[in-house]
């Protein structure tokens, strides 16, 4: 059994290659629908000597499988969200500690204690449903901050606009994290001129808008709160851990984490870094589950491992996936 706590004490580059290593021994051992994959590949971990090799899981499989690596109990479902009807991911935890251990420790690596932040929370589709991965995370975000003013906003963003302007003139040190849509509604209604607020935008327009690219996204976002940059949040349902862009939507992420680019015509080959392709993550928080996955995702990997998300691939853009029908 792997010492979770390994996985966020991680020190240096062949410490991560190891214990991913060790975790993908791990998971080909205790997650069936995984080792079905990989033997349906021909990978045996006698033949997996570089992370390079590990095959990563379509991230399809989330949606019409039990991806589970433990005999434990499932303690929590997160679920995304879909149009009425769809189809969504489910993502099975066993030990939801280790989602709080990733969540926070990922957000200090960047940002230092929650304690020194007033946390507002602009997430009405997400908080609109059950199941969001992202409200847990926000909500314990909120709780962890212990200062009066945190809190969600739903419809009342008239009482968002003035506890803002409060707070920059408190010069109190702020974080609005909000889904795309609503940021763009807010400011259409409200403008300001911040400089304590960091504005942390966790994509997606969830329908309610026409897509923008996150240049323009960010540029608008800019001009109505009033400030020189604008962060993102980059996270998933089938993720347990989050990477950000404090600047330039070039991402960063956490020790346990790290983000391949696939050849988008030949999804087992990792390309070099500086080329566009479908991105690939490991997430070592991801112990009971599967901790390398193919996402739907096209970006380029730089040599820091920082990553740039540039688009998603359509569904008939998708190869390599037609091992899904075992």
């Amino acid at each position: 059994m792997i010492d979770c706590n390994t996985i966020f004490n991680i020190k240096s580059e062949s410490e991560f290659n190891d214990l991913a290593l060790d975790i993908f021994k791990y998971q080909f051992k205790n997650n069936r629908v995984y080792r079905s994959f990989c033997d349906l590949l021909y990978k045996h971990p006698s033949e997996v000597n570089s992370i390079l090799d590990i095959p990563f899981l379509p991230i399809q499989f989330f949606k019409s499988h039990k991806i589970v690596s433990s005999t434990q109990p499932i303690v929590e479902t997160f679920s995304s969200s879909g149009t009425t009807g769809s189809i969504t991911s489910k993502h099975y935890v066993t030990d939801v500690n280790i989602y709080k251990e990733s969540f926070r420790k990922g957000f200090s690596h960047f940002y230092g204690d929650i304690k020194d932040y007033v946390v507002l929370a602009l997430l009405p589709s997400y908080l609109e449903r059950e199941g969001s991965s992202l409200i847990y995370m926000v909500n314990d975000m909120i709780n962890q901050s212990k200062q009066p003013e945190s809190g969600f906003y739903l419809n009342n963003i008239e009482e968002l606009y003035q506890t803002l302007l409060q707070l920059e003139k408190e010069k109190e040190k702020t974080l609005l994290i909000g889904v795309s849509f609503a940021l763009l509604d807010f400011i259409e209604t409200y403008s300001l001129n911040l400089k304590n607020t960091i504005i942390m935008e966790t994509g997606g327009m969830k329908g309610k808008r026409k897509e923008l690219i996150r240049a323009e996204l960010h540029k608008q976002l800019s001009k109505g709160f009033g400030i020189n940059t604008i962060h993102s949040e980059y996270g998933m349902t089938e993720l347990l851990s989050q990477a950000y862009s404090v600047e330039n939507s070039i991402f960063n992420t956490p020790p346990w984490m790290k983000i391949l680019a696939r050849d988008t015509e030949d999804p087992l080959t990792i390309l070099h870094n500086n080329k566009t392709g479908g991105l690939n993550i490991i997430d070592l928080a991801n112990i009971n589950s599967c901790s390398f996955i193919a996402t739907q995702d096209l970006g380029k990997v730089y040599e820091n491992n920082s990553f740039e998300v540039l688009g998603r691939f359509d569904n008939s853009d998708i190869r390599g996936c037609n091992l899904m029908v075992f």
